[in-house]
């Protein structure tokens, strides 16, 4: 599998921006020419607050497990090619997962829990992701998130998701020209992603698709090749794999392996 990360911190981006400067995304994501630039610019983003003040808080103070270890505590990217034909959306980086590993769904037990799924589809190449630089490569797979700061509670609010919203539009549409599949993990990932894929041409089903597990909507727009071809997008619904839900019993296993299984036929991994 081929490289898809630093083997340290990304570079700070150039102008970085000022703390509580809430246009920045805006203003640059779609400027974004790769998912290397937008992943940079991504990682210094300040233009949330509160959540920069509770990423850098808890960077700072860590947990004791991780007490010896240097923190992130700065936006988290998307991990994964940039050819992917299936993307997994979930919600925001864990304080002590993401927030300390500096990689989406790394260093905690939702991320383990999600990559030994992707492993057992053939996405991933291993069963653990511990730390940003233990060999993990995904196959055709890309993960993401509707915000990229770990939030207090995981809570982010409606206008820290709304901040962030430039940053997943443009993801998305870098990932266009091969994305055929999402995978949404949770209300607030489907809530967040909806939009994004609306503005960006995709014609919603009506009504609007409702979350829940084992959701599906197919999605259509134009394929901009001047025949009237039509692409497809199929997006797909999961519980997320929070320690609530999983240790509950609310999502095992089995359950995300199968909705996996459907994104990886429906985006052609299985070929």
């Amino acid at each position: 599998m081929d490289r898809q990360e630093p083997a340290g911190p990304l570079p700070p981006p150039a102008g970085s921006p000022l703390p509580g400067d809430r246009d920045f995304p805006a203003r640059r994501a779609p400027g974004c020419g790769g998912l290397a630039e937008l992943d940079a610019l991504v990682s210094g983003c300040r233009a949330c607050p509160r959540l920069v003040a509770w990423r850098e808080e808890v960077a700072a103070t860590k947990r004791a497990a991780f007490r010896d270890q240097e923190y992130w505590g700065r936006p988290v990217p998307g991990f994964g090619p940039p050819d992917a034909a299936l993307a997994v959306v979930g919600l925001a980086p864990a304080a002590h997962g993401g927030n300390r590993t500096g990689r989406m769904f790394t260093g905690d037990a939702s991320g383990d829990f999600l990559v030994r799924a992707l492993h057992a589809v053939g996405l991933a190449s291993q069963q653990t992701c511990t730390h940003r630089d233990d060999g993990l490569r995904l196959r055709g797979v890309r993960l993401m998130a509707p915000v990229h700061c770990a939030p207090p509670q995981n809570r982010p609010t409606p206008l820290e998701r709304d901040t962030c919203r430039p940053w997943l539009a443009r993801e998305l549409e870098l990932l266009s020209p091969t994305l055929r599949a999402v995978v949404v993990l949770g209300a607030f990932g489907w809530q967040a992603v909806l939009p994004v894929l609306g503005d960006a041409g995709w014609q919603l089903p009506k009504p609007r698709p409702v979350f829940g597990h084992g959701a599906e909507a197919t999605l259509l727009r134009d394929g901009g090749d001047g025949d009237g071809a039509v692409r497809e997008l199929r997006l797909l619904g999961c519980y997320h794999p929070s320690q609530h839900n999983t240790f509950t019993g609310r999502l095992t296993p089995p359950m995300l392996v199968d909705v996996l299984r459907q994104a990886v036929a429906v985006a052609g991994l299985d070929q």
